[in-house]
């Protein structure tokens, strides 16, 4: 099987995960540094920030209508992504009591007397 990821789509995973590059520069010459406004922003500058603008909306164009007020106030494509985890997936404590639940069933799991192997299975 081919590996169609591309530098771009690694690059926009890394905006989701690790949240969006902020263009800095030293605050005169101490090792301070400090956000830049737009107006500083170099070429270099520019085409970083645009990958999370560029994050942003492929996860918009990939939600529902129901997701759009959950999401309305998030500035980058890693808080859209939280947003979204938690909210389709559950919070860790969510997932693990799914996982615990299921696990339990499983184990509970029996063929009843007067039932066939394909009931069963079904």
């Amino acid at each position: 099987m081919h590996d169609f990821i591309t530098e771009e789509d690694s690059e926009l995973w890394d905006v989701i995960c690790d949240g969006p590059y902020v263009p800095t520069k030293k605050v005169r010459d101490s090792p301070v540094t400090m956000s830049k406004n737009r107006k500083e922003y170099n070429d270099a500058d520019r085409k970083v920030v645009e990958k999370n603008f560029h994050a942003k909306k492929i996860l918009v164009c990939g939600m529902g209508h129901d997701d759009d007020n959950r999401i309305s106030s998030c500035q980058s494509a890693k808080e859209i992504w939280e947003v979204l985890q938690t909210t389709h997936e559950g919070t860790t404590q969510v997932k693990q009591s799914k996982i615990d639940m299921l696990t339990i069933e499983y184990e509970l799991f029996r063929m009843k007397d007067d039932e066939y192997i394909q009931d069963m299975h079904t």
